[in-house]
């Protein structure tokens, strides 16, 4: 894609400033050719962390199943509930511990619940809709919400913390999640992958070699095409966990 329409398609993406029911659209580019992140307006209301409680040490959480083909390897605990079927360990590497429907799996579980709709509930008075195609973009800490799916696709993602390392950063997504082939998340300013939480309303996926941080937590699956990584968690309450030659570390 050239230049000029990766960054026209930047300048679709909208943001409302819920105080005072204003709508505002994100700053357009510069016309110079650059494709310096576009930075969303920055919020004055704090949030705070995401309770994972049960489900903190697990990297990969599923409910369904999980499945691997290839090189994977994951640093955190691995657990499942209610499904029972883990396939491809070996040649995935664990360095963690395997639950499966036992006391920790399937507390996980509740937790994960509880904590996809404590991140689902979250409001405030200057959160920030996000629509269509958030490449490019720079979010600032604070809550963003979108009314449909959203995908990471036209240009990479930065979450700038402003030197705040405590700073926290959620985004409600009502449907999917889709990070397009080689697209990565960019920690700027101090900013944490574990202060990130995505709430997904139904799937994610993450395209080849794509490089994403945070904890996601989907109502459905997760899926990680050839050579995909995550800083983070991937926490799906009623699906599968599909990957394949993927490096997933927990923060």
């Amino acid at each position: 894609m050239k230049t000029k329409n990766l960054l026209a398609t930047l300048a679709i993406a909208t943001v409302v400033l819920m105080a005072g029911c204003k709508k505002k659209e994100a700053p357009a580019p510069a016309s110079s050719g650059t494709t310096t992140p576009i930075t969303i307006p920055t919020q004055t209301t704090s949030q705070a962390p995401v309770a994972l409680a049960g489900a903190v040490n697990l990297a990969i959480l599923a409910g369904s199943g999980i499945t691997n083909t290839g090189a994977t390897n994951i640093t955190g605990d691995m657990g499942l509930s209610p499904g029972t079927s883990v396939g491809g360990f070996p040649p995935g590497i664990l360095n963690g511990t395997l639950h499966v429907n036992d006391a920790i799996a399937n507390q996980a579980k509740l937790d994960l619940t509880a904590a996809y709709n404590d991140a689902a509930g979250r409001s405030s008075i200057d959160m920030v809709t996000l629509s269509g195609n958030i490449g490019g973009l720079t979010l600032t800490p604070g809550l963003y919400k979108s009314t449909s799916t959203l995908a990471l696709s036209s240009g990479d993602l930065t979450f700038d913390a402003k030197g705040n390392a405590s700073a926290v950063f959620i985004i409600q997504i009502a449907s999917a999640l889709t990070v397009t082939s080689g697209r990565q998340v960019i920690l700027a300013g101090g900013a944490l992958a574990s202060n990130i939480f995505w709430q997904v309303g139904s799937s994610a996926t993450f395209g080849t070699t794509s490089s994403f941080k945070g904890t996601i937590m989907a109502m459905q699956s997760i899926s990680f095409d050839t050579g995909a990584t995550l800083n983070g968690r991937a926490l799906a309450s009623s699906g599968a966990i599909t990957m394949a030659g993927n490096t997933i570390v927990k923060q």
